[in-house]
């Protein structure tokens, strides 16, 4: 018993598979490598375009006003920092942080070429430890990036350091259906579907059968409350979107 609890402890789920806790940040760097140059598509693609619907809703809640600073951790190509750029204005401040360079960078390219180039930054960090004084943002988010994350915890208790008081953090992630019908039709599209479109879109079906996978093991919406909870955040609540497929979770660091 005593060897089952120690493998659990060096072990932690790449989707469905069971891999050593120091190996899981690799693998996941391999599938946004894969993924980056299709991403955006993927992602209309995917989801019939309402992803774009769910980050206007999270930039809503955010509350954010002139003169604020945002981070937008696992920012990816920066669909959020975009949305938010306009609402911090001249004074404020978006900082677009991705783990992964290939994504950071696409970010990087698109919003330049869009002319965005003031009040934003662009740095590589680990959601785990990250690399800013405490209570430097007065909001938070994270976009489909706490389920590829190792250790959840540790990662809420570096958001949670980094916020100033009366901050705001916003999570973004796929989460479990609240209807049973709802959940089989999704079940049969995640992991029928989304690989294949893996495969004629971007070439990789690999990498979306690991996204169907990571969704299911991430936690739900009651189990990622209770461990913003621990981590400090007070007044969390969530909203369900698109049947539960989707939540958005905020909390506040009073």
């Amino acid at each position: 018993m005593n060897e089952d609890r120690q493998d659990s402890e060096q072990t932690t789920h790449f989707g469905f598979r069971q891999v050593p806790k120091n190996e899981k940040a690799r693998l996941v760097r391999n599938v946004f490598d894969s993924v980056a140059d299709q991403y955006d598509l993927m992602n209309d693609m995917m989801s019939f375009g309402v992803h774009r619907l769910w980050k206007r809703l999270t930039v809503f809640l955010g509350q954010v006003r002139h003169g604020e600073r945002v981070l937008d951790l696992a920012g990816g190509t920066g669909d959020l920092t975009r949305l938010f750029h306009p609402r911090v204005g001249d004074t404020g401040e978006v900082i677009l942080a991705d783990i992964n360079a290939s994504m950071l960078r696409r970010g990087r390219d698109r919003l330049t070429d869009e002319g965005l180039v003031g009040g934003i930054r662009y740095v590589q960090v680990d959601a785990q430890a990250l690399p800013f004084v405490g209570e430097s943002f007065d909001c938070i988010t994270i976009g489909f990036g706490l389920r590829n994350v190792t250790d959840k915890d540790k990662a809420l208790a570096s958001m949670y350091r980094v916020l100033r008081p009366g901050g705001r953090l916003l999570i973004l992630e796929f989460s479990k259906p609240t209807n049973e019908l709802f959940s089989r039709i999704y079940d049969l599209y995640s992991f029928k579907l989304l690989p294949l479109m893996g495969k004629l879109i971007a070439g990789d079906p690999d990498s979306y059968r690991y996204l169907a996978e990571s969704i299911r093991m991430h936690p739900d919406q009651d189990t990622l409350k209770g461990m913003m909870a621990k981590a400090g955040f007070e007044r969390i609540e969530y909203f369900n979107l698109t049947q539960g497929v989707v939540a958005i979770h905020r909390g506040y660091k009073l």
